[in-house]
C-alpha cells in the first residue's frame, strides 16, 4: 500500500526527491522515426509543463499538471456531453438526444453516474 501511494503521490514520501526528471517512457527502436505523439509530449513538456525551464518537473509543476488549478472539471464534462450528444449542433440537448446517448450520460460524473437522470421525470 505504501508503494502504491508513493507512486501516485511521490512528493509525499519521506526522503522522496520532489523533482521528477522528465525521463522518456518511449524507447526508440534503431533508426525508426520518433512517433508524432512523442514529439507532441516533448513539446508540451517544454512549452507548458516545465515552467521554470530547469529540464525537470518539480513538485509544484507536477501538481499543476495532474490537477491544474485553472481547469473546471464540471464545465469540461458538460461541454463534452453536449458536444457528443447534440446531433443537430444547435447548442441545446433535447430529450431524444440525451436518450440516444444515454450510455454516455449514465457514465458521466456530471449526472452523478446516472442518478440525476432518475430524479427527473422528463427523462
Amino acid at each position: 500500500l505504501r508503494n502504491s501511494r508513493l507512486w501516485a503521490h511521490p512528493w509525499d514520501g519521506a526522503g522522496a526527491d520532489p523533482a521528477l526528471p522528465p525521463g522518456d517512457m518511449y524507447s526508440q527502436d534503431g533508426d525508426a522515426d520518433e512517433p508524432e505523439w512523442v514529439k507532441t509530449e516533448r513539446e508540451q513538456f517544454v512549452e507548458f509543463r516545465d515552467k521554470n525551464r530547469d529540464g525537470k518537473m518539480d513538485k509544484e509543476e507536477t501538481k499543476d499538471w495532474i490537477l491544474p488549478s485553472d481547469y473546471d472539471h464540471a464545465e469540461a464534462e458538460a461541454r463534452h456531453l453536449v458536444y457528443e450528444s447534440d446531433q443537430d449542433k444547435d447548442g441545446k440537448l433535447t430529450r431524444e438526444e440525451i436518450v440516444d446517448k444515454s450510455d454516455l450520460f449514465v457514465g458521466s460524473q456530471a449526472t452523478d453516474f446516472g442518478e440525476a437522470l432518475v430524479r427527473h421525470d422528463e427523462f
